[in-house]
């Protein structure tokens, strides 16, 4: 029945006009219960912090979840902490009806956690882009897609947070565009994930001086040139084709920002390609059961010498959707 499933679903985009449902999704410390010496000192198994059997299933219990309602064909992962936790999700998922056949992790290097990518459609390859050697710096996962006659490259990233300045996120930034200049900018490409950088992180930046060692330059949007100004290589963010005041997935102090991002290259902009961006989709992943006063759900620990799990929440950060129309073969 999952053949004849992915038969249907292929097909569709091989004979008619299908939509290709595209997320990304931050699932906050998706560790396992493998002590690999790398584990934050509430996630080491069966301690004191309670980061047990019971408080992994409900972890994992709660993310799928939310997976499930979203009902993505493709869903890239930041916060996995290695392959064996990401297996973990997928059966997970699987106990709930929802079957992703093909996967991938950026697990190469030794980060505490990682980037991932779920998928009910079959990729020709998933490698990782090496951003640095250092441990600060996390892998960006390179997953290769071949729908309807048409490659599509995917490229999912989770930035250095705001612990470190912005010259580390520009480390990264150059790093993925070195690889898309390679590749080409008039190639069908999609880059998501946590960026911690706003879409608009050059305006908020100025007054952020702490963080502010590159002279106001910003990886997303300096780097990458998202400044929807259509210069020559530039990117788009698809928060752009959304109300102002829905453009958010995390809220710091109060405050609503959007460090999940979906970028695309200029081609999938144009309604005449056989794949393209389908108008107004983008959009975050809103339900009751994922916030708790006026902050989204996270996981629950409790503070103290000793932080405990509480097997409750979801995770900090809400997940973003964006949509695409793959039309009918015409060779």
């Amino acid at each position: 029945m999952r053949f004849f499933a992915l038969l249907l679903l292929l097909g569709a985009m091989v004979y008619g006009e299908s939509n290709l449902k595209i997320a990304t999704y931050n699932v906050e410390n998706l560790f396992d219960l493998q002590r690999s010496g790398h584990e934050y000192k509430e996630y080491i198994p069966n301690s004191q912090s309670l980061w047990n059997q019971k408080n992994y299933q409900l972890k994992r219990k709660n993310l799928a979840r939310v997976i499930k309602e979203i009902d993505a064909d493709i869903i890239a992962l930041q916060e996995v902490e290695s392959l064996q936790a990401l297996k973990d999700l997928r059966y997970t998922l699987k106990q709930e009806h929802l079957y992703y056949p093909y996967y991938a992790i950026a697990n190469k290097k030794e980060t505490t956690v990682k980037v991932a990518i779920l998928s009910k459609i079959p990729f020709v390859y998933a490698k990782e882009i090496s951003v640095t050697s250092s441990y600060k710096y996390r892998n960006i996962l390179e997953v290769k897609f071949t729908i309807n006659h048409q490659d599509v490259y995917l490229f999912v990233n989770h930035w250095k947070s705001k612990a470190g300045p912005e010259s580390m996120r520009i480390v990264s930034a150059k790093a993925l565009r070195k690889r898309i200049k390679q590749i080409g900018f008039d190639k069908n490409i999609i880059i998501l994930g946590d960026f911690n950088s706003d879409y608009e992180e050059y305006k908020k930046f100025t007054r952020k001086r702490k963080l502010n060692n590159t002279n106001g330059h910003t990886g997303i949007n300096d780097v990458l040139h998202t400044k929807n100004e259509h210069k020559k290589e530039s990117l788009y963010n698809l928060w752009y084709d959304t109300k102002k005041s829905e453009r958010y997935s995390y809220i710091f102090r109060g405050k609503k920002e959007a460090m999940d991002n979906i970028i695309i290259s200029p081609l999938l902009l144009q309604n005449s390609a056989k794949i393209h961006y389908k108008n107004h989709s983008i959009r975050v992943f809103q339900r009751a059961y994922l916030w708790h006063g006026k902050y989204p759900y996270r996981w629950k620990v409790s503070r103290g010498r000793v932080p405990k799990h509480k097997g409750k929440g979801y995770s900090d950060h809400l997940p973003v959707i964006a949509e695409f129309v793959v039309h009918s073969n015409t060779n």
